[in-house]
């Protein structure tokens, strides 16, 4: 049976969603809890990674089991009782063997969480980016409509240690919000490069204070600009779904 498990987590104190040759990973704690109920190895797929310090409230992974008499919801019971607090099953499904949690995905939705004042209050802590400089919303909003589009971006990601073969994105939706002194960038994509949402967002902060003209983002766009070197910390970046489905849809 194959099952299709929606996962969140604090992502302050692991090393990232992928496994790692001495642990420390979400990948790696789910797979010693599903190891624990069901008594043997069983492979985590993931729908993609996640770096070290990003949270998530909707990463989905898929899992192959024999226990066919255990249902979903027993799964889920199962399953958190053998996890870290900082991780939990928030729903599983029996799904058909033709599903894959990564190639079975057509998108994806972020969220980046800027806090904008003088002093982060504690719960917000590893949740937010403290950005204490003055921040004109128009300038972020300008630069924001921008990224919209299929674009090459290469001038926004960094470099994981090998070459990509191909660095062109689709952003299907960027939305800027405020609540109280919170800034959020929603962004849905088709696919995102390494440390890609994190210097978008670094880029949106940096033409809201100031630090660089909104009419830029376009030009490193286009590869006639130095790429952009700003990256937002990890821990005010959540993944909140995983897309399936048609890309229109949010499913």
């Amino acid at each position: 049976m194959r099952l299709k498990l929606i996962v969140a987590y604090d992502g302050s104190s692991f090393a990232g969603w992928q496994s790692q040759r001495g642990g420390g990973s979400i990948q790696d704690a789910l797979e010693v809890a599903v190891q624990a109920v069901t008594g043997g190895p069983v492979r985590v797929h993931g729908s993609g990674r996640t770096d070290a310090g990003v949270h998530a409230v909707g990463q989905c992974c898929h899992i192959d089991v024999t226990n066919t008499r255990m249902t979903p919801d027993n799964w889920i019971h199962a399953l958190n009782t053998k996890l870290p607090h900082q991780i939990r099953i928030l729903s599983a499904e029996s799904v058909d063997d033709g599903f894959h949690a990564r190639f079975s995905a057509t998108g994806k939705m972020y969220r980046y969480h800027v806090y904008c004042g003088a002093v982060l209050p504690p719960m917000e802590y590893q949740r937010a980016w403290l950005v204490r400089e003055p921040m004109d919303l128009s300038r972020v909003k300008q630069a924001g409509s921008q990224f919209v589009g299929r674009h090459d971006f290469a001038g926004f990601s960094a470099n994981r240690g090998g070459p990509v073969i191909d660095s062109h994105r689709t952003i299907r939706k960027l939305t800027v919000t405020t609540r109280g002194r919170s800034l959020y960038f929603s962004v849905v994509g088709d696919g995102f490069l390494y440390k890609m949402v994190r210097m978008i967002a670094g880029a949106l902060v940096d033409c809201g204070r100031g630090v660089l003209e909104p009419e830029k983002i376009q030009a490193i766009l286009d590869g006639t600009a130095k790429k952009s070197n700003q990256v937002a910390p990890a821990g005010g970046l959540t993944l909140v779904k995983v897309l399936y489905g048609p890309p229109s849809g949010h499913t």
